[in-house]
């Protein structure tokens, strides 16, 4: 499938080192706001909608992992980058990992949140993709976004989990079953040795949706990673634990 033009915004200095950030299934590039202000100063922070969600364009699917890789590439090949930092959470680590390992000249740092070499059983996203397509967004909004956050952390901040959910809502039923198809069909387990990029890869020890010894095999796998576990995140730890994340990713993009 051909790369398509996906939405994307811009923020730091413009001669600053270039980090490019991949959200997860069902959000958009607003999802890394509480990064944005510390992460800005020193970087130029490029955040994208994948395929399928928020502003960008909903091609027929099916999608496969390497298409959302391919729209990253011709998203910095746009920018005139040829290197960049990548980081994604969830759905974005899948597909950062696959430009990671397919594109290893391209990318000169990796960050790998809540993230796995393979997401769950085939049969779970084909039930998955069929339930939104039959009933809508509604049909799964609540179950996804009360994994992403803690309990007594989404119960304090009523308005961020009321975010996440809207943000669930907002994406078009098709993009989103699509990329559950990429996800279905995804195992980039023989990918993790390909990667020569620098990387980190954060885990929550409360992540119901890829549990700390997933994030634990993709570091494992990939030579010299450094893993980091975030003690009571769930699966968005750049939400929840916006700080202690922000402060891990800046001081890992910016060593040296």
């Amino acid at each position: 499938m051909s790369a398509v033009a996906v939405h994307f915004t811009v923020d730091g200095p413009e001669d600053a080192p270039v980090l490019v950030l991949g959200s997860s299934l069902g959000t958009t590039g607003a999802m890394w706001r509480f990064q944005l202000p510390a992460l800005a100063e020193r970087l130029r922070v490029v955040r994208y909608d994948h395929r399928g969600h928020g502003a960008s364009p909903v091609p027929p699917g099916p999608y496969q992992v390497a298409d959302l890789g391919g729209d990253v590439i011709a998203l910095i090949d746009r920018l005139g980058v040829d290197r960049c930092h990548l980081a994604g959470a969830s759905l974005g680590s899948a597909v950062a990992l696959w430009v990671a390992a397919h594109h290893p000249e391209r990318v000169d740092r990796l960050v790998l949140a809540g993230t796995a070499a393979a997401f769950g059983t085939p049969e779970t996203w084909r039930m998955r993709a069929a339930t939104v397509r039959e009933q809508g967004m509604a049909a799964i909004a609540a179950t996804v976004v009360d994994r992403w956050l803690p309990a007594e952390f989404a119960a304090a901040h009523p308005e961020l989990r009321q975010e996440l959910l809207d943000a669930v809502l907002a994406t078009p039923v098709d993009g989103y079953a699509a990329c559950c198809g990429a996800l279905e069909t995804m195992d980039l387990s023989a990918d993790l040795a390909k990667v020569t990029a620098p990387t980190l890869v954060i885990t929550g020890s409360e992540d119901q949706s890829t549990p700390p010894e997933l994030g634990r095999a993709v570091a494992a796998g990939i030579r010299g990673a450094r893993l980091v576990e975030i003690a009571g995140a769930a699966h968005l730890p750049n939400v929840s634990h916006a700080e202690e994340f922000t402060r891990l990713v800046a001081d890992f993009l910016l060593a040296g």
